[in-house]
């Protein structure tokens, strides 16, 4: 008598949904997240056997063009509106107190410097950064705690946030603005054409990095 045909142990026991509702649920998920998810994330939520990276792509492809949009910032995923439909939401948003210079300041230098320890961020501003500034960075989660510098005393490095990314609307550090977007913002001391900078060690020049806390 010929042998029974084993099951297949591998096989899972109920079949993954069609690739269609796979990509309703991972719409779901997102809208009912506070906070960007990464496709881990995602997948950990989904029924076993679905292709989270696959329904994701097909979500993004989705939302093109509408007035709600996926958003990768970093590693993680979120809905966010359109970006040239942000003025209809301008009542809606929270202020919050601004930042102050030195905050701003020392945010660019670990943006664009990172990994980034304390002594690098003063030797670069040229002044010392107050350990207020750096709390108050953390706290807004912009900046984190990057690995240890392999040198003597092992110092602490700083790094820019998935949610630093996320409010800026970047995609990753790469995407960060040139010095000329920087100056156009503000957030750099315009330097007329032809003009040198200002030399730091005359006495009659302002600091250009002086920290209100000094």
């Amino acid at each position: 008598m010929p042998d029974e045909p084993e099951d297949d142990a591998a096989a899972p026991l109920f079949p993954s949904p069609p690739i269609e509702e796979q990509e309703r649920m991972v719409e779901a998920v997102l809208f009912a997240s506070r906070e960007p998810l990464t496709p881990a994330e995602i997948a950990a939520r989904l029924p076993q056997g679905c292709d989270a990276a696959q329904a994701l792509e097909r979500v993004r492809r989705r939302y093109e063009g509408r007035g709600v949009t996926l958003e990768q910032a970093g590693n993680s995923w979120a809905f966010r509106t359109a970006a040239d439909l942000g003025w209809l939401l301008a009542r809606e948003v929270v202020e919050t107190r601004p930042l102050s210079r030195a905050a701003i300041e020392t945010l660019a230098i670990i943006a664009y410097h990172q990994p980034v320890t304390r002594a690098e961020i003063e030797d670069i501003r040229g002044v010392a950064v107050s350990k207020g500034t750096l709390d108050l960075l953390i706290e807004r989660n912009w900046v984190r705690l990057g690995r240890r510098r392999m040198t003597p005393g092992r110092p602490s490095t700083y790094v820019v946030t998935e949610g630093f990314l996320d409010h800026f609307g970047l995609e990753s550090a790469r995407d960060l603005p040139g010095l000329k977007e920087l100056r156009d913002a503000g957030l750099l001391d315009n330097v007329p054409p032809g003009e040198a900078e200002p030399d730091p060690d005359d006495p009659n020049q302002p600091r250009m990095f002086e920290d209100p806390d000094d």
